[in-house]
């Protein structure tokens, strides 16, 4: 069921915005050559402790999941690309690492996701993460009353195809309120003016995810983490975001982006 908010609770909604932004952030800054995923999972956990938050992720176990997710971060490196179950894996110069993250604040729920490189970046990689920080940018301009899903998927599509990239629909974006995931289903490519129509009150996750050279994945043997058929490297960028007459508002907006 898709639900709609009153300004007041949207109002509410953005102290756990702010939160993950803050998340997000503190862990893809603390992402160095040596760390290891464990700790950067533990950086999360202490967050949410400290905040009186609650995790989104440590009892999660959708029809797609081989357990319980039993960590609080998501942390995919090169060639994984979602739900990366954080391993005891020390991070390497040149890796690049998707961190995502969601987590519940007073019983409002917010998700984000950014990537970066640790250490020496290949230009390469560089270009992917920027396409897919273009897609998202161009998705939540497009976000606004009047228009469709089917725009929003449109948009981060055709940065894509713009870009010589695939694109994956098995998974995207989703509503967002009291749980983590709701409807409605927010394809990263569609057809304009098709869909669900944008209404104020409207709050969705979008989160654009490419892959260097196909869109084909598959799960790891951990049953959780997805990553390229073949071995090529992805990207992952996501905001939750409010549809409110004047515009897009950016719940998980960060105060800087993480270098």
């Amino acid at each position: 069921m898709i639900e709609l908010r009153t300004p007041s609770e949207l109002e509410a909604m953005r102290p756990a915005g702010r939160f993950v932004a803050e998340v997000v952030t503190a862990v893809a800054e603390a992402a160095d050559v040596g760390v290891n995923l464990l700790e950067l999972d533990a950086l999360a956990h202490r967050m949410i402790r400290e905040r009186g938050a609650e995790s989104c992720y440590v009892d999660y176990h959708p029809s797609f999941g081989a357990s319980p997710f039993g960590k609080v971060l998501c942390t995919s490196v090169n060639d994984a690309v979602l739900h990366g179950l954080p391993r005891d894996y020390a991070l390497r110069d040149g890796d690049l690492l998707s961190v995502d993250f969601a987590a519940s604040v007073d019983g409002w729920v917010a998700d984000s996701a950014y990537s970066r490189v640790v250490g020496t970046a290949r230009p390469r990689d560089l270009a992917l993460i920027a396409t897919t920080q273009r897609a998202l940018e161009a998705a939540i301009a497009v976000a606004r009353p009047g228009n469709k899903i089917g725009d929003i998927s449109h948009a981060i599509g055709a940065v894509a195809r713009e870009a010589g990239l695939r694109v994956n629909t098995e998974f995207g974006g989703h509503g967002v309120g009291r749980t983590m995931h709701g409807d409605p289903h927010v394809p990263n490519d569609g057809r304009p003016g098709r869909g669900y129509p944008l209404r104020p009150g409207l709050v969705i996750a979008i989160e654009p995810w490419f892959l260097q050279t196909t869109d084909r994945i598959f799960t790891d043997p951990d049953g959780w983490t997805l990553r390229s058929a073949d071995g090529s490297r992805g990207a992952h960028m996501e905001h939750t975001i409010a549809i409110t007459e004047s515009g897009p508002l950016v719940l998980t907006a960060r105060d800087r982006d993480p270098v």
